[in-house]
């Protein structure tokens, strides 16, 4: 009879440890009451928005960028059109200045060839420095 005394209570602790392991097994689930699933929804739409908005800030560069690479391309275009005319400039008046052009130039106004050359020197000969004396 003595076991049988004692089995109302080993039924009664073996429901306490059940309960308790039970309990303990739930403390490692995470609580998931309505505030923090309202937090974390309002966590998730907060890093959406950062998100998107980083996004739409790497495309507004991407962009910016992509306008200078064309405006880049277009004065290299401009520069070398540029180049290209003041090539021609210089080879004209190159043509122009040549000797034989201007000697027709000039026969075309009525100017003469000159029969005594001079020559205009524009270094003044060097005199022999002066020494001078203190005293």
């Amino acid at each position: 009879m003595a076991m049988t005394a004692f089995a109302p209570a080993i039924t009664r602790s073996r429901e306490i440890i059940a309960t308790k392991t039970a309990e303990v097994a739930l403390k490692l689930v995470p609580d998931v009451s309505e505030q923090t699933q309202e937090n974390r929804k309002y966590f998730a739409k907060f890093v959406s928005v950062v998100g998107v908005l980083a996004l739409m800030f790497l495309l507004f560069i991407n962009t910016l960028l992509a306008q200078d690479a064309f405006t880049l391309s277009h004065l290299k275009l401009e520069a070398k059109m540029v180049s290209d005319q003041r090539e021609a400039v210089n080879r004209q008046i190159d043509a122009i200045a040549a000797p034989e052009n201007l000697a027709k130039a000039a026969t075309a106004l009525g100017m003469k060839p000159s029969e005594t050359p001079t020559f205009l020197s524009l270094n003044p000969p060097a005199t022999p420095a002066e020494s001078v004396d203190n005293g």
